[in-house]
């Protein structure tokens, strides 16, 4: 209690920055993944997509983000082992978001995408284990994201599979590719609208108190994909054929119908994307915050300051805006070669599978069901198409996250506790 009310602004400020890197570390690293396909698609320059996220990103982690958050994180680690040593979670929740940010910050340097929920899950398993007691730590629910390494690229990449396949079928291979283009995009129209607002009604909302029920969220996603569906007929009645274009390139008209859907989809994962990730910066400080402003006391859950959001909002558009294009490089154009149509079928499967996740409480991460999805549009054209070399990186990139983002914060939980104790 002594060191909380003796440092406690001191310990905020350097909260507020370790927060302040992990969030840009998730918007370098995360929002890049998320508007990959677009920009390697070609259906937004790099420019625009940043642009986009900057906008949709920050409104979905200010508007979304969150009225309240539980201090501890995903349930990783057990509040009451910290009930008489309070200052001890204090320097644990500033060391994972100083570790996380760091691995984050490198991952990015290098075009890793990686997962910052991984990350910040590694931190904190990290100085619980090792700082307090390996029976600290929740390990059921670390098995659980273990597992999701595989889970989630296998579900999403199948569905980008199948996805891409029925496009082949249905537009690609037909011998009016164009008009059939403009027949059936309003129907994949439809399920983006109706996958991406679930994404935000089952992972964003539910902290502005429109706490929605599976069922209900499907019955409103229904009606806002029928929305969009009747605008993308408005948008499609405007785009001609280009038979210039598609004498050097069949599909080059085909492709601009794509395009159009790509945009949408950009904005939507955006702020969908907002209001879930910006929890891995924000829900770590919000601790801090909470166990300072209490005097010492552990609270099951803690309202939630709007500034937080702010500096999470904040460090994610940051992030995005001075080193996002290196990881969108390699989602989009790195993996295997996209094209808009194959870009769609990646994002749409992606979401697909966040919101199946949801339904059933498996955690996965936007990064790996991404990378599943881009990998599985490869694979629907044949393994040639696919960079191998690249996804080994990757893989192993994930594999070595959360030991990762655990040593380095059992070397800040101990240096913390040297300079306050």
């Amino acid at each position: 209690m002594f060191v909380i009310s003796e440092y406690g602004q001191i310990l905020i400020i350097m909260a507020c920055f370790f927060g302040f890197l992990m969030a840009w570390g998730v918007g370098a690293n995360d929002v890049a993944n998320a508007m990959g396909t677009s920009v390697g698609s070609k259906a937004l320059t790099v420019k625009q997509a940043i642009f986009i996220a900057m906008i949709f990103e920050f409104a979905g982690a200010y508007l979304a983000g969150g009225e309240v958050t539980n201090t501890i994180r995903k349930g990783i680690i057990t509040p009451s082992q910290f009930v008489d040593n309070p200052e001890l979670l204090v320097y644990g929740m500033m060391s994972a978001l100083l570790a996380a940010g760091i691995w984050l910050a490198v991952a990015s340097s290098k075009g890793w995408p990686v997962s910052t929920t991984h990350s910040i899950v590694g931190a904190i398993v990290g100085f619980a284990a090792v700082g307090i007691g390996v029976d600290s730590v929740n390990w059921g629910k670390v098995s659980a994201i273990v597992a999701s390494w595989v889970v989630s690229p296998l579900i999403s990449g199948t569905m980008a599979f199948l996805i891409f396949r029925s496009v082949s079928r249905l537009i690609l291979n037909t011998d009016d590719p164009f008009a059939n283009a403009k027949k059936y995009v309003p129907v994949y129209m439809f399920f983006v609208g109706f996958m991406i607002s679930m994404v935000t009604m089952v992972k964003g909302l539910k902290h502005v108190g429109l706490d929605y029920s599976f069922i209900q969220s499907a019955g409103l996603a229904s009606i806002i994909g029928l929305v969009v569906m009747g605008i993308g007929y408005v948008f499609l009645s405007r785009v001609k054929i280009d038979e210039e274009a598609d004498r050097n390139f069949r599909f080059a008209s085909v492709e601009k119908v794509f395009a159009i859907l790509m945009i949408f989809t950009a904005c939507a994962m955006a702020f969908a994307h907002g209001s879930n990730d910006v929890a891995n910066a924000i829900g770590p400080l919000a601790a801090v915050v909470g166990i300072i402003h209490n005097n010492g006391a552990i609270l099951a859950e803690s309202a939630l300051p709007s500034w937080i959001l702010l500096l999470g909002g904040a460090g994610i558009v940051f992030g995005l805006a001075t080193y996002g294009y290196k990881v969108m490089g390699t989602i989009g154009k790195k993996i295997t070669e996209l094209t808009p149509s194959r870009g769609f079928a990646a994002e749409l499967a992606a979401a697909t599978t966040v919101v199946l996740a949801s339904g059933t409480g498996l955690p996965v991460s936007t990064t790996h069901t991404l990378v599943g999805a881009v990998l599985g549009v490869g694979l629907a054209r044949g393994i040639s198409a696919l960079n191998l070399r690249v996804l080994a990186n990757i893989v192993s990139s994930w594999v070595i996250t959360l030991p990762a983002g655990a040593f380095l914060s059992i070397i800040f939980f101990f240096m913390l506790k040297g300079m306050f104790s």
